[in-house]
């Protein structure tokens, strides 16, 4: 009896070693999937000093085709430059390239550029404080930095999420931790600071991600806690509404105009609400629940419908909204993104579809009227995309480009460009950004120019 107790212990030992090696082995191999996993990955790869701003900088002005904002100047994703250069073969013509958005291992920031005139502006990071980067979007020299102190959380990095946005002479950025701050577009000086947190505010578990959003007079953002949605004066920063209480969702806004009153549409952390822009408030509220309460895609709006789409086997729904109520017309899995925007052609939705840990996502064509698959492929990977010239730039979470055709019977992939952010370690998570001809990529502390014209 004694040596079969000894044999088993022996046994059993023998195979809680194999395990740990095997899991080891394991790990070590997908290091990366479980830096993402687990919120840990930092900065690696080229990383500078940030540089003095350059003297005798030009008045800010307007371009042609601007990105104003987290989906572009008419909030779709769509740029409206034309006669882009549809052969990759050779790669893109690269303009500049930075590389100290980011200024320590720990500093991550996954922010995407806004673009007005000649005036580039995207968020950083450093040990202690929340960063912002005016630079020259034609050659990359920085015209100005501005910052200001911020204690924020470590997981998937302490720099900004949400993407800028530029009102005129102004532009509007919010934190992880739930500061919303006010800039001058021309030197950067701050106009005006406020944290949600004083307003009831609490920021989610990741951090505050949806971007902030401007219509008219307001500035609105994803507050959570006991002010879910808030809408301060533009101008002044005072607060013209609160509404709402509960979870903030990751997304960003969409906004429905009608004959009555612009309709601001909320992917909260439970659910999607729409709100009376003019006053918050709420005119119905439909429940969404995902894991972990990660609601992080912007509803798609067309006409009087909105999309709406989260994780795994939760998928998507289309709605359709009136003044006071919101319709569900279909419920279905074929395309269940975490945190890409898809978008709406015609009569299909494209996107990508599933988690964003590993670059093994597919991407999927659904039918508008029906929520049905029509066509899906694995031949790009996992990424984020934006709309140009009448095509879909993809970018996977490696960093490589393609160049598809929106077309509901087939997938269509027109060209591509290969490790288009050089050899990189961890997720591309940054949407590509297109504004007055030009291509801007961002990963963490690196942020490069292609022009997309020649």
């Amino acid at each position: 009896m004694k040596k079969f107790i000894k044999w088993t212990l022996i046994s059993t030992g023998g195979l809680i070693l194999v395990l740990v090696v095997f899991g080891a082995v394991l790990a070590a191999l997908n290091w990366s999937t479980v830096q993402i996993l687990s919120g840990t990955e930092g900065i690696t790869g080229a990383q500078a000093g940030i540089p003095a701003p350059v003297e005798d900088v030009n008045p800010a002005i307007a371009g042609e085709y601007d990105w104003l904002a987290w989906r572009g100047t008419n909030n779709d994703g769509k740029s409206g430059v034309t006669g882009i250069n549809k052969d990759w073969s050779g790669g893109l013509k690269k303009l500049w390239e930075v590389d100290y958005l980011c200024q320590n291992a720990a500093s991550a920031s996954w922010s995407a550029p806004a673009i007005r005139g000649n005036r580039l502006i995207v968020p950083g990071r450093d040990e202690t404080d929340d960063l912002l980067f005016a630079l020259d979007p034609d050659s990359g020299a920085l015209l100005w930095v501005g910052g200001y102190e911020a204690p924020a959380g470590t997981s998937h990095g302490p720099g900004p999420r949400a993407t800028p946005y530029i009102d005129e002479e102004r532009v509007y950025t919010f934190g992880r931790s739930g500061d919303l701050v006010c800039w001058n577009l021309e030197d950067g000086s701050i106009l005006w600071h406020k944290n949600v947190t004083d307003e009831g505010g609490e920021e989610p578990q990741w951090g505050h991600s949806s971007s902030p959003f401007v219509w008219e007079d307001k500035v609105v953002v994803q507050a959570g806690g006991q002010a879910r949605t808030i809408a301060y004066n533009k101008i002044s920063g005072d607060v013209i509404w609160k509404s709402g209480q509960g979870l903030a969702g990751y997304a960003g806004f969409a906004i429905v105009e009608d004959s009555d009153q612009a309709q601001l549409v909320v992917f909260h952390g439970k659910g999607v609400a729409g709100l009376d822009v003019e006053n918050g408030a709420i005119l119905w509220d439909l429940p969404w629940e995902s894991p972990y309460d990660i609601n992080a895609s912007t509803p798609i709006v067309i006409d009087n419908k909105a999309f709406i789409t989260s994780r795994n086997d939760q998928g998507g729904q289309l709605m359709q909204m009136s003044r006071d109520a919101a319709t569900i017309l279909w419920t279905g899995t074929a395309l269940a993104s975490l945190h890409s925007d898809p978008f709406i052609i015609n009569d299909a939705i494209y996107g990508y579809s599933g988690e964003s840990s590993q670059n093994k996502g597919a991407f999927i064509c659904i039918d508008l009227k029906t929520g049905d698959e029509r066509w899906t492929t694995n031949e790009i990977g996992w990424g984020t995309c934006s709309s140009v010239d009448g095509f879909l730039i993809t970018m996977d979470i490696r960093g490589n480009l393609s160049l598809v055709q929106p077309d509901p019977d087939t997938f269509v992939q027109v060209t591509r460009f290969d490790n288009a952010l050089g050899q990189i370690r961890g997720p591309v998570w940054t949407v590509p950004v297109i504004a007055n001809g030009k291509l801007y990529l961002r990963f963490k502390q690196h942020l490069v120019c292609y022009d997309l014209m020649n």
